[in-house]
């Protein structure tokens, strides 16, 4: 590759080996099976049928191309911006194509992506400074995000069972905490080996999951004796126990409301504005006029997400192009000889599993300050297995990988299966004529039918069950990246040592140095 091109060579190399190629193919096949079928006027018309293989090619150009992007392009901005049009561009053709949603379900569908895949890029980012950097193996992310959200809930929440300061005293005060835990969690937990670590940290997060669930902290912190002395007060601050607790009004609402806590107090000047330009959007081809008030608040908390995701961002890249962050790869390659250099490593690592925690508490602030309410059942150690998962997806030691695995993650297999659930029926009814009816109510009424070639009962019932399958899905895919991509989509980068890109411009091979603070190739 020079001069910023790249050769056909390249591109025969980019289509033998690339996973996304392989995709492509599958839905070139599919495309030449439509387009048979198109001519054909098979079950349903040919407009329908021209119309799922127009949508299907555009797929087929999006994976081909998105595949060039990851792989030829040097600028990661340029790489994450591309993976989210890519995945708009999906949604909004389904959204619009098949299941028929207006104007403001669309909007609503494309903030809600957004959303996920910004509170994943968090924590992704977050868990790759412990794991990524440092090679610390923390599968305690719920416990740390657990922390940070009911700390800022007993500081800034109602009065009733929390002390109801301003809401930036919370959230500092929950992160804070979450830091605190971490290094309590740290000093004796970081001289164990790895698989100790995570066991270690496993268990811390349930134990602050199941003490937040427990009804002794319900509505009060107890107080604290020894010896008959009295070591801590009680203090009149409750987690709420399994009911769970409310968290401060969103602060978004501020912007639009007089009162946030009460719409009928009236908008402000930019709501009334806000509101009213929403109301009267009209797009071409989209059904429907205008977007909710609802869904402009949460469209406005999305944008304060991205900010905070550019934000982590930006900071990991400067610890990771820090002698500091050089510390950490060096720990995470060979303990033993940073040890030798004169590095004090598990103070590092102490230092290292703080900011991870602090991050992780702002993260889980960030994601549940929009719901005004949160409980344990929000912390279950599945969280942290997603978490894990974006972030093998993405590719361990690279911030760029975090935040695309992240986004992968929320919108294809966590979001992506419900969404397909409901256009699968209605592709069928398009180009088959064929309503899959109810589903059965158990696996063997779903496989009997096979017998008689019939496998819309299978179907219906698998698609009733997604939520379900979900977790089969994500299991193939771990066991397909083990196998076939163990280092993730960017993980495979190699690190130059200089903060600065030493590559001369006539010898340019387009791998690089990476500009994330992680490892380039």
């Amino acid at each position: 590759m020079s001069g910023g091109g790249f050769a056909l060579a390249d591109a025969r190399s980019y289509f033998r080996d690339s996973t996304a190629a392989t995709a492509a193919g599958v839905l070139a096949v599919l495309y030449v099976l439509l387009s048979i079928a198109a001519m054909a006027g098979v079950g349903g018309t040919v407009p329908a049928w021209r119309e799922t293989v127009l949508v299907f090619t555009v797929y087929a150009l999006l994976i081909v191309a998105v595949g060039m992007l990851w792989r030829y392009s040097r600028n990661d901005a340029v790489i994450i911006v591309g993976v989210m049009a890519a995945i708009y561009v999906v949604y909004l053709m389904a959204g619009v194509l098949f299941l028929g949603l207006p104007l403001n379900g669309i909007v609503n569908t494309l903030r809600r992506i957004t959303f996920l895949s910004a509170v994943y890029a968090m924590l992704v980012l977050a868990l790759n400074l412990h794991w990524g950097y440092t090679g610390l193996f923390n599968i305690g992310v719920a416990g740390f995000m657990a922390v940070g959200v009911y700390t800022m809930a007993m500081l800034s929440g109602p009065a009733d069972i929390a002390l109801g300061l301003p809401l930036p005293v919370g959230i500092v005060g929950g992160v804070v905490a979450a830091a605190l835990v971490g290094a309590i969690a740290a000093l004796p937990a970081l001289r164990l080996d790895a698989d100790y670590l995570a066991i270690v940290t496993v268990a811390l997060s349930e134990i602050i999951r199941l003490s937040y669930n427990s009804t002794v902290f319900q509505s009060s912190i107890p107080r604290l004796r020894l010896a008959g002395i009295t070591l801590l007060p009680s203090i009149p601050v409750g987690t709420g126990g399994g009911q769970g607790i409310r968290t401060p009004t969103n602060p978004v609402r501020a912007l639009y409301y007089k009162d946030p806590g009460d719409t009928s107090a009236g908008l402000t000047d930019l709501g009334e504005f806000a509101f009213g330009a929403a109301d009267g959007v009209s797009v071409t081809l989209i059904g429907g006029q205008g977007v909710q008030p609802p869904v402009v608040i949460a469209l406005t908390y999305v944008l304060v997400l991205v900010a905070f995701v550019a934000g982590f961002y930006w900071l990991l890249i400067r610890v990771g192009n820090s002698p500091f962050g050089r510390v950490l790869k060096a720990i995470r390659e060979d303990e033993l000889v940073a040890n030798s250099l004169g590095k004090d490593t598990q103070r590092f690592k102490i230092k290292t599993f703080m900011l991870g925690c602090a991050l992780m508490g702002l993260a889980g602030i960030l994601w549940r300050g929009s719901t005004g309410f949160t409980q344990p059942g929000d912390y279950l150690p599945i969280q942290t297995f997603y978490v894990f998962l974006a972030l093998i997806i993405g590719g361990a030691g690279s911030n760029t990988g975090s935040v695309v695995g992240g986004i992968v993650f929320a919108t294809l297999l966590f979001e992506g299966p419900t969404t397909l659930a409901r256009l699968i029926p209605e592709l069928l009814q398009r180009l088959f004529n064929t309503q899959l009816g109810s589903p059965p109510s158990t696996f063997v009424g779903a496989v009997a039918p096979i017998a008689q070639l019939d496998l819309t009962p299978l179907l219906a019932y698998s698609l009733r069950n997604i939520s379900t399958l979900r977790f089969i899905l994500l299991g193939v895919l771990i066991v397909y990246m083990m196998q076939n991509r163990p280092d993730g989509l960017f993980g495979h980068r190699k690190e130059v040592a200089a903060g600065v890109d030493l590559r001369r411009p006539d010898r340019d091979t387009g791998a690089g140095a990476a500009t994330d603070g992680s490892e380039s190739g």
